[in-house]
């Protein structure tokens, strides 16, 4: 009895088994039968299956015309270290398909749903993509008598964006997202892209200031491309990063109008060096870093940081220059020369013998750091004028990916 039990469990196993391999079809009035493709435990934008049983539409000897209309709803997160862009769209596709057309007069239907694997639907693939996830993993499409298909697809993705850094925070960038239809050739199949800014909340950092699409001339393979161009307001980061700078500036400036002689002084000019040290060890990685054209911040701070090398080694010397003779004014001569010099004073008095050489070597050190204090002041007067020219007028075109500066099936270089 209970190898018969066993026997007819393994037999209705080996049915639902061979039932769920077959999979499930589609049967709509009119149409043709087609086994639906199974979907991937996680879909993904990259990965669409070539649907070998279902060839594109025919339209003659013109290539298929797909009309494509790009609604960019939000973009979420911009991630300039990584260079990056987490953005979220949908995508309608509309083309015509002259095969699933029907007579309105025998079935009077406006139009009917057809699930996205039972007819021939365009493969693609973006090219930025690192990933992407669908918001809808059984699309339908939906059909009208006359043979136009109309596809929504929703999908969050993030790309890879060149973000042009030199001005940061004051960048603007354009982030591309390239569309690829790899299951066809050009000579089959045609996009013609539009794009739809719903974009309704700007109360992020980086702000989109315009939207465009195109279609690359030229390609084997079908392809449109949605090009956002990415600003970014700049407000926190300014407040962040050149406001203490400047500061760490002004009080330094501020520091050389303390006297030579106060002890104060280096303790001071070692107490703000230290602290920019901090500061700049934690910008460094706040900031991007790029093959070609960082930003103007990096070498600004860079600058700085030698200039408060400079004011600290300054200080330093100057103050054990005006201790040396101190010193050597405190130490007084040998008792030999000491009973000379007291002769030599009886004979002729002279009340500004020691204290003489005493004053010279401090006015010299004083005087030292007189002129030091004023072309430091304007040194760091013409830096901050140099870096508003540079900050405003300067350009810098990076340097070309080696896929472009190398032409594909070029000579070698030895």
């Amino acid at each position: 009895m209970a190898l018969q039990l066993l026997l007819r469990l393994a037999f209705l196993r080996l049915t639902a088994t061979a039932t769920a391999t077959a999979g499930p079809t589609v049967q709509e009035r009119g149409f043709r039968t087609l086994p639906a493709a199974a979907w991937p435990s996680h879909f993904d934008l990259n990965w669409l299956p070539v649907q070998e049983t279902i060839q594109i539409p025919n339209n003659g000897s013109a290539p298929l015309l797909v009309d494509v209309q790009v609604f960019v709803s939000n973009v979420f997160n911009v991630d300039i270290l990584r260079y990056t862009v987490s953005s979220m769209l949908l995508l309608r596709l509309s083309w015509l398909d002259t095969r699933l057309a029907w007579n309105s007069g025998v079935y009077p239907r406006r139009a009917v749903t057809l699930p996205w694997d039972s007819l021939w639907t365009p493969g693609l693939t973006i090219q930025e993509a690192l990933w992407v996830d669908w918001q809808d993993q059984s699309p339908r499409a939906q059909v009208d008598p006359d043979g136009h298909v109309e596809l929504y697809l929703a999908l969050t993705t993030e790309t890879n964006c060149d973000f042009e850094l030199l001005h940061f925070p004051r960048d603007q960038s354009d982030c591309n997202l390239s569309f690829y239809a790899f299951s066809n050739t050009a000579l089959e199949l045609e996009f013609r892209a539009h794009a739809v800014n719903e974009i309704v909340s700007v109360k992020r950092e980086y702000v989109i200031r315009d939207l465009k699409t195109q279609v690359p001339v030229q390609q084997l393979v079908p392809c449109f491309q949605v090009t956002l161009r990415l600003q970014n307001t700049a407000l926190k980061a300014i407040i962040a990063l050149l406001v203490p700078g400047e500061a760490l500036l002004l009080a330094d400036v501020c520091g050389g109008l303390l006297p030579l002689r106060a002890a104060e002084r280096i303790a001071y000019k070692v107490t703000l060096l230290l602290g920019y040290l901090v500061f700049h060890s934690s910008l460094v990685q706040a900031l991007p870093s790029s093959s070609s054209c960082n930003p103007l911040l990096i070498y600004y701070f860079t600058v700085l940081l030698l200039l408060l090398i400079v004011s600290t080694m300054e200080t330093v010397l100057l103050a054990a220059l005006l201790a040396r003779g101190n010193l050597r004014a405190k130490g007084g001569p040998s008792p030999a020369l000491r009973g000379e010099r007291q002769d030599h004073r009886d004979s002729e008095p002279n009340p500004e013998g020691a204290p003489r050489a005493k004053g010279s070597g401090r006015s010299l050190a004083e005087a030292a750091d007189h002129v030091f204090f004023l072309v430091y002041v304007v040194g760091v007067v013409c830096s901050q004028f140099i870096f508003t020219g540079l900050w405003m007028w300067a350009t810098c075109k990076s340097d070309p990916a080696p896929g472009k500066a190398v032409p594909h099936g070029g000579q070698p270089r030895l």
